[in-house]
C-alpha cells in the first residue's frame, strides 16, 4: 500500500525484484507520469490500482507485463482522450481485465465522456518525419531516378568530382549502392530516359560539349550513344523530359547569351536536334506540364519573366502562348497536381517565392515563401502528404507541408543542407526518400517514415 503519499513519477524497474507480488495500491498521490517500464517484471500482479492521481495519459504498452492482472482501478484520473489515448483505448477492448471508467477531460468533444466512447483515432494519429537514412561523401548538383527491369536507380550529377554516379537500390542491404559511373568535364545534369528496353541517360557538361549514353547490356555499363552538338547547348543548366502523341522529346535549357534552349526528338536510331525555342535568355530552367488537355512547356530565365509555348497540333512545335507577369529572375519552375488541381511552384534567389494555381485562365497567386538565397523550390508527395522543400544557401533549407484545411503550406521541418542544389524524391520496396544534393557539402538520403502518434 503507497496511498495518500506525494509521489509525482513512477519510474522504470520501480518495483524490480518483486516477481511475486499481487496487490498494488498507488491511491490518492499527484501522480503525473509513469514511465514505460514502471511495472516491468510483475507478472503475478493481480490488482493494481492507481485511483486519484493526476494522471491525464499512460505510455504505450505500460501494462504488456502485466499477464495476471484481474483488475486494474483508475478513477478519479483525467485523460486526454486524443491520440496518445489510443493505444490504451484498443488494449481496453481487447484485455480480459476489468477496468473500472476512463473519463476524458479533453478534447473538448469528449470531455467527461468515457474513453470507449471515443469514435476514431484514425485521422488524427499518425504524421511523418523525414530522417537521414544514408549519407553520400560527396557534392552534387543534381538526382535523377528511374526504373530498370523492377530495380531503381538514381543517377547523381556531380561537377567537381566529374562523374554521372549511378546508383542501385539494394534490396539485401536496403540502402543505395553504386551501380555504374559515367565520367565527363564539369557534369551539371544527368538525365534518365527510357524507350521500350533501353536506357539512355543524356549527360549534361559546361565544358568540352552534352552527350547521350546508352546503356548496354554485354558491357553492364553505360557507353557514349551520340553526342549533343557544342553550337547549341553552350551552357545547359536544366534537362527536362516529357511525351507527345507517344512520341519521346526532351529539351535542355541553355543558360548562355549565345545558346539555344533546344527540344530534341527519338527517331527510333537516335536523338535529333527538332526545335530551337528562343536565343538571347538565358533560360535557367525548363517544365513541361499538362494545361487543360494542351501540352504547355515553360521557361525560367534570369533575363525575363517566365513564358508560356503550347504544342501546336499542326505544325507539332512549340509556339508562344503567354507569360507569368511580373515575375523576374524566376530561376526555375517546377509543375504539381493536387486533388485535381495544377500548381507550379517559382523559385526566386532574391524576393519571395511563390506558389500558384491555375483557375483555367491563368495561374495565380496561392502563397509567397521567403526565399533568400534560394536555388531551388521542389514540391513532391509521399502517400497522399504533399511538400514543398526550400534550399538557401543562407539558412537552413526548409520544409512545407501542405494544409488542406488552410489551403497552404506551412513549414514542417528544417534540415541543414549545404548550398542545396536539387531536392529529388525516390521510392522503393515500399519505402519512400527523398536527395537532397548539396553544391558545397555531402549528399544526403533522406527518409519519410510514417508516426503512430499513440
Amino acid at each position: 500500500l503507497l496511498n495518500s503519499n506525494s509521489f509525482t513519477v513512477i519510474r522504470d524497474d520501480a518495483f524490480a525484484g518483486l516477481f511475486h507480488l499481487e496487490y498494488l495500491f498507488i491511491e490518492g498521490n499527484k501522480i503525473e507520469t509513469i514511465s514505460r517500464n514502471a511495472f516491468r517484471g510483475l507478472r503475478d500482479l493481480t490488482h493494481l490500482s492507481l485511483a486519484n492521481n493526476h494522471l491525464k495519459a499512460l505510455p504505450r504498452d505500460v501494462f504488456s507485463d502485466l499477464d495476471s492482472l484481474i483488475e486494474l482501478d483508475l478513477r478519479g484520473n483525467k485523460f486526454e482522450c486524443d491520440c496518445k489515448a489510443k493505444w490504451l483505448f484498443l488494449w481496453l477492448k481487447m484485455t480480459n481485465s476489468t477496468v473500472s471508467d476512463v473519463l476524458c477531460i479533453g478534447p473538448a468533444e469528449y470531455q467527461d465522456k468515457k474513453l470507449n466512447d471515443v469514435t476514431s483515432f484514425d485521422y488524427e494519429c499518425t504524421t511523418t518525419d523525414f530522417v537521414i537514412h544514408q549519407i553520400l561523401p560527396y557534392q552534387s548538383v543534381s538526382v535523377d531516378t528511374f526504373n530498370s527491369k523492377n530495380d531503381v536507380f538514381v543517377a547523381i550529377a556531380q561537377p567537381s568530382m566529374e562523374n554521372c554516379m549511378v546508383l542501385e537500390w539494394d534490396h539485401i542491404e536496403m540502402n543505395f549502392r553504386s551501380y555504374d559511373n559515367i565520367t565527363g568535364q564539369s557534369i551539371v545534369g544527368c538525365k534518365a530516359i527510357l524507350v521500350g528496353d533501353q536506357v539512355f541517360v543524356v549527360v549534361a557538361q559546361l565544358f568540352g560539349g552534352s552527350h547521350i549514353y546508352k546503356y548496354d547490356e554485354s558491357w553492364t555499363k553505360f557507353v557514349k550513344f551520340q553526342d549533343i552538338e557544342v553550337s547549341r547547348i553552350s551552357k545547359p543548366n536544366d534537362i527536362e523530359l516529357f511525351e507527345i502523341d507517344s512520341e519521346m522529346f526532351f529539351v535542355i535549357a541553355d543558360s548562355s547569351k549565345a545558346g539555344l534552349s533546344t527540344v530534341y526528338k527519338w527517331n527510333n536510331k537516335g536523338f535529333y536536334s527538332y526545335q530551337s525555342l528562343h536565343e538571347w535568355f538565358r533560360d535557367t530552367d525548363a517544365e513541361f506540364l499538362d494545361i487543360d488537355g494542351k501540352s504547355h512547356l515553360i521557361l525560367s530565365s534570369r533575363s525575363q519573366v517566365p513564358i508560356i509555348l503550347q504544342w501546336n497540333k499542326v505544325s507539332k512545335k512549340f509556339v508562344p502562348h503567354s507569360e507569368i507577369p511580373n515575375m523576374e529572375d524566376v530561376l526555375a519552375v517546377k509543375s504539381f497536381r493536387m486533388q485535381d488541381n495544377l500548381y507550379i511552384t517559382l523559385t526566386r534567389f532574391i524576393g519571395d517565392s511563390r506558389v500558384m494555381k491555375w483557375n483555367s485562365k491563368q495561374f495565380v497567386e496561392i502563397q509567397a515563401l521567403p526565399s533568400r538565397g534560394a536555388m531551388t523550390l521542389q514540391p513532391f508527395s509521399f502517400k497522399n502528404n504533399y511538400y514543398l522543400a526550400l534550399g538557401s544557401d543562407y539558412t537552413f533549407s526548409q520544409i512545407y507541408q501542405w494544409d488542406g484545411e488552410k489551403k497552404i503550406f506551412r513549414l514542417f521541418k528544417e534540415i541543414y543542407v549545404q548550398a542545396p542544389r536539387s531536392f529529388t524524391a525516390v521510392s522503393t520496396d515500399r519505402r519512400d526518400f527523398f536527395f537532397a544534393s548539396s553544391f558545397k557539402g555531402n549528399t544526403q538520403i533522406f527518409e519519410h517514415i510514417i508516426i503512430d502518434l499513440s
